[in-house]
Order: C-alpha cells, then sequence, then structure tokens
C-alpha cells in the first residue's frame, strides 16, 4: 500500500513540473498589449469603479432631525387636582435640497388622542422654491402665515405651551374644532424680505398663503379657500413690528337649530411686535376673532356651539433673559384669552420660570403658572411643569 501511495505522489510532482515548463514557454511567447488595449482596459475598470460610487448630488443633501419633549405638571384646581407624567411631543424630520428648492416631511408623535387626532400624524410635507429672497414660493402642508409666535420652534418658543391666544385662534386647537394640528394648513405661500439697508439686512417682510381651510391632511369641505397675509419691517436689528389679516371658512359644520351643515366664518387679525437679539427675547401679540365656535375646539368636532357667542380675542407679551449666556435664562410671561370677547369668559395666567441649557441639544424648562379662570367656580388655581427637551 505505502508503495502505491509514493509511486502517485511521483507521478502528481513530475504533472504540476511538465506543466509549469509549459506555462514559462507559453508565457515567452506571448505578445505584448497594444497601447489601445491597454487603454480599453483601464476605461474599463474606471466605468466600474464610477458606477459604484457615484450619488446623486440630492441624496447627499438629506439631512435627518429632529426632537423630543417630556414634560412633568402639576395643578390644584378645584375639585380636579392632578400631576402626571407626559410625553409632550416627538418630532423626526427629513431635509433637503434640490437645485433651487428645500423641502421637508415632518412627522409627529404625540399623547393627544380624541376624535380624528391620530398619535402620530404627517404634520410637514412641502417644497420651497427659494432662488430669489425676494420672493419664494412654498407648496404643500406647513405652518400658516399668521402670527409670530406660530411658527416659533417650541423648544425655541421657551414655555410649556404656546399662548392660549395662539392655541385657540391660529389653529393650534382652534376654536371652529378642526383637527389639532400645530398652526398648519394645506396650500401655497408666496413670501418675500425687500429693502436691503447699507449693511444688506433687509427691512421688509411680506407673506401670503391660500389654503384649504380645514387643518392638517385634510380636504376642503366648502370649496373656499382661506387667505392670510402678513407684513412686517424691521427698523433695527433684532426688531420686528408687523400685522397680520386671516379671512375664510370652515365647511361642514352642523347648525343644531336647523340640522343642517353650513360653513363658518373666520375673520382674524394680529398684531405684533419681537426684540430677539444676543440671548434676549421679549415679544406681545393681540389676536381677534369673528366667527362662530364649535362645541369641542382642538378635536375635529363639527358642531355650532352658538352660546359662545361669534367673537373671541386674547395677548400674551413676555420676557426671555439670560441670567448666564448661553445656559440660565429667567423668564415671565402674562396672557389672556376671552372666549366670547367679555372679562367673564376670560383665562388670565402670570407666569414665571427658569430655562437650563445643559448644551445646544439638552434643555430643562421650569415654570410655575397662576391660573385665573372666570369659568371656574372658584377661579384661581397653580400650575407647575417641568419639561426635559431634547434635539437630535
Amino acid at each position: 500500500m505505502k508503495k502505491v501511495f509514493w509511486m502517485m505522489a511521483l507521478m502528481a510532482s513530475m504533472t504540476i513540473t511538465a506543466n509549469a515548463e509549459n506555462l514559462v514557454e507559453a508565457s515567452d511567447n506571448l505578445e505584448p498589449l497594444s497601447d489601445a488595449d491597454v487603454a480599453l482596459l483601464n476605461s474599463m475598470e474606471a466605468t466600474q469603479q464610477k458606477a459604484t460610487i457615484e450619488v446623486p448630488a440630492w441624496v447627499n443633501n438629506i439631512k435627518f432631525s429632529g426632537y423630543g419633549m417630556l414634560q412633568y405638571q402639576a395643578e390644584d384646581k378645584d375639585n380636579a387636582h392632578s400631576n402626571t407624567f407626559n410625553l409632550r411631543l416627538a418630532r423626526f424630520i427629513l431635509d433637503g435640497k434640490i437645485g433651487d428648492f428645500d423641502w421637508r416631511a415632518q412627522i409627529q408623535g404625540t399623547n393627544a388622542t380624541g376624535p380624528g387626532q391620530p398619535t402620530v400624524q404627517l404634520v410637514d410635507l412641502y417644497a420651497e422654491w427659494r432662488k430669489y429672497p425676494e420672493f419664494k414660493i412654498r407648496a404643500g402642508q406647513f405652518k400658516r402665515a399668521f402670527t409670530y409666535e406660530n411658527p416659533t420652534h417650541p423648544i425655541t418658543q421657551g414655555w410649556r405651551s404656546y399662548a392660549d391666544v395662539i392655541n385657540k385662534l391660529s389653529a393650534f386647537g382652534d376654536r371652529t374644532g378642526e383637527k389639532s394640528s400645530g398652526g398648519r394648513d394645506i396650500g401655497i405661500q408666496f413670501s418675500g424680505d425687500l429693502f436691503p439697508n447699507a449693511n444688506g439686512r433687509r427691512v421688509f417682510h411680506y407673506q401670503l398663503g391660500i389654503y384649504n381651510g380645514e387643518g392638517v391632511n385634510q380636504k376642503d369641505m366648502d370649496n373656499r379657500k382661506d387667505i392670510i397675509g402678513g407684513a412686517w419691517i424691521m427698523p433695527i436689528k433684532g426688531l420686528r413690528i408687523g400685522a397680520f389679516g386671516w379671512t375664510g371658512s370652515r365647511g361642514g359644520m352642523l347648525d343644531p337649530n336647523t340640522g343642517k351643515t353650513i360653513s363658518i366664518k373666520k375673520n382674524r387679525y394680529a398684531l405684533s411686535a419681537e426684540y430677539d437679539l444676543n440671548d434676549y427675547t421679549f415679544r406681545a401679540e393681540y389676536i381677534h376673532s369673528q366667527g362662530w365656535g364649535a362645541k369641542s375646539p382642538g378635536n375635529n368636532v363639527r358642531e355650532i356651539d352658538y352660546s359662545k357667542g361669534d367673537k373671541a380675542d386674547g395677548w400674551y407679551v413676555f420676557g426671555i433673559v439670560p441670567l448666564v449666556k448661553s445656559k440660565l435664562y429667567a423668564k415671565a410671561r402674562y396672557q389672556t384669552y376671552r372666549n366670547q370677547k367679555e372679562w367673564a369668559t376670560s383665562v388670565n395666567q402670570v407666569e414665571c420660570g427658569l430655562n437650563y441649557r445643559f448644551t445646544k441639544n439638552l434643555e430643562l424648562h421650569a415654570e410655575y403658572s397662576r391660573v385665573n379662570d372666570r369659568s371656574l367656580a372658584k377661579h384661581n388655581y397653580n400650575l407647575f411643569d417641568m419639561e426635559l427637551d431634547f434635539r437630535f
């Protein structure tokens, strides 16, 4: 057996040696590649490499970001004491750029529940042509062109919530009953900044939007569009003074007197002033509304409540100032909302607190509110709020 094994090994070795000698002889007889063949091989290699690494430019311009807001809140309202942890808000955002167009898609998760209020919904989806600062066009679903506070980032805004008058009359939990929409609607908007001064800072801004008038993810119910416009001047750096107007309607509203569905009017205006510079922020706004309200604001309710009257108004003023620059801030706010433009229906609040910034992406907000609600048997109660807000 051993002899057979060694004979097979010797034969294999002789075969490999012979083949190797043949390969060497063959290689000596090969002709060298021509310049054309070398160029063709190089071109094929470059094409293969390009196909594997080339990515469209718009893909490189996509940015993913988002933020979360965690909340603790306690209040001692008469016969309704409460204290609870709360997931106030979470948002996930895609921003991108294609040529002269910017685009955004934003999804929101919130603890809000109720008829027509899913806990996860699309809030922003729009594209904006921004080639010229004097004239920009935005189309899709986005913030309405109404008030300064409406488009302010909820973390940057600095408080436990937007002012009551913004919530009720700027389409957050709107007086007309439309679904809570964070001040958004579907439509098209034209805007621009004009008249640069000697330093290049533009001193006049305008914006005009045409919307369905129904809030987020809703078609127009009466084929009448809301028209909202605004303009402001910026006489000195950091200061802007402006005014807004809004005329429109909400369709499909049930008239309890006749049992028929009708449209109700929305005629509103706002007066606004703001100073925001070097870590100091001061803002004040007044809003007036004419038009019937719904039984339950903000819950996609379509039944008119005539007992609330057809006029409402409100205002707020606040200041946020640094105690330690870019780190610790003190804040104070006064606000009033009158559901029937009468003092007997007013909710008045005096608020104060502190905001602490651990980093640019992590903040802690704390505030105390003394609330005077004229609609309650016991008007006054206390509210405490604390939030941990982060961005990514």
